[in-house]
């Protein structure tokens, strides 16, 4: 879903009503249920098509293909890891993750693998009709999203769901949630503009540049300034505010903008993990039965906000994680010499008139081309 939607409140809310009824029905604990579906919907927000990885790309100047490719291994691996904590909990309590009664595998062999080709054949189509789209270079980051949105109502239309309801309340959120980013840039504008007058923009620079540790000194204190404000700031306040005054520090300090997002990109994550304004929380809390309580949901995202820390050392411990998936410049060998020409010293006589002659006089002076 976080590949399909690229929103967070799409995935884990679609995941809150399909799949924690069914693991509570067998027995899993409701802490980790709960952890599981929030960290999953929160991959939306680093896996492409992000809408976060777009509103990054936009703010430090880069281009959204590029943040998407950088995205794409951090994704997979931070994905990796969730699934080898859910795998130490099946080795070391078995009994948080039971597995389904006899009774429930009504299906195996042939007839339960093609119900899984049936079942993910359409919502891989639609991926690559967004990521593949892009990846290849047979569409632009806003015609992928087009491509996308067609391929959606196609599916509904197969599925016979497509009506006027459907509609509208798809063109109802995408209005809403279009006019909440605006109005944030409209304020996030008027607050740099004031920040700006006063040089506050230098005062941070300097304070930055000044830190002990060069990179890695920078890199800590504003993945934990991040991290810290991730508390109380979404993360469209923290990319509009926040961001445009740290990028430009690390560009001084000769750190890659892409990689830089991608850092933050993960940093950012746990502004909807963790209280009191985890919003992924409390997506799930407006959708989960009442026998999930609310502490439940909280103590199940702290064993996902720990892996998303670990998922920030990594990136900055290796790099090319990130960087192994962007396009490199193409040396086309030894840079083309440029000679400049002058006009004659003036000799004290008269100048002749600019015209014709005079370029030609300019031209005649290169060096004729070897035979």
């Amino acid at each position: 879903l976080a590949a399909t939607t690229g929103v967070v409140a799409a995935s884990v809310i679609a995941m809150g009503l399909i799949s924690l009824p069914i693991m509570l029905r067998f027995g899993y604990d409701k802490a980790l249920a709960s952890g599981v579906i929030a960290a999953s919907g929160t991959l939306a927000q680093i896996i492409p098509p992000s809408l976060v990885l777009i509103v990054m790309a936009d703010v430090l100047g880069r281009s959204v293909g590029d943040m998407y490719k950088g995205a794409f291994i951090p994704g997979f691996v931070l994905t990796g890891l969730y699934v080898g904590w859910i795998f130490l909990n099946t080795v070391f309590r078995p009994h948080t993750v039971p597995a389904l009664p006899p009774e429930a595998r009504t299906l195996r062999g042939w007839a339960l693998a093609r119900r899984v080709v049936v079942a993910m054949v359409p919502p891989l189509v639609l991926i690559f009709l967004v990521l593949g789209s892009i990846f290849i270079g047979w569409a632009t980051p806003t015609e992928g999203g087009a491509l996308g949105g067609v391929g959606a109502m196609l599916l509904a239309l197969g599925k016979g769901k497509l009506n006027r309801k459907m509609l509208v309340e798809a063109m109802h959120a995408t209005a809403k949630i279009t006019s909440f980013v605006i109005f944030i840039l409209i304020g996030a504008s008027v607050f740099s503009l004031v920040f700006r007058g006063v040089n506050g923009d230098l005062w941070v620079e300097h304070l930055l540049l000044d830190l002990p540790g060069g990179q890695l000194g920078f890199l800590i204190v504003v993945n934990t300034l991040v991290f810290l404000l991730a508390f109380f700031l979404d993360f469209f306040e923290i990319s509009f505010i926040i961001l445009p005054l740290l990028a430009p520090v690390a560009e001084k300090l000769g750190i890659d903008l892409v990689w830089f997002g991608i850092l933050m990109g993960v940093n950012m994550q746990t502004s909807f993990m963790h209280p009191p304004f985890g919003f992924a929380l409390f997506y799930l809390r407006s959708v989960a039965p009442p026998a999930v309580r609310t502490t439940d949901i909280y103590w199940g995202a702290v064993p996902f906000v720990v892996i998303q820390v670990i998922m920030v050392a990594l990136i900055i411990a290796f790099p090319s994680l990130v960087t192994v998936g962007l396009d490199r410049p193409v040396n086309t060998g030894q840079p083309a010499q440029v000679r400049m020409l002058g006009l004659p010293e003036d000799s004290g006589g008269s100048n002749p008139p600019a015209g014709q002659e005079d370029a030609a006089d300019l031209f005649k002076q290169l060096p004729k081309p070897a035979q």
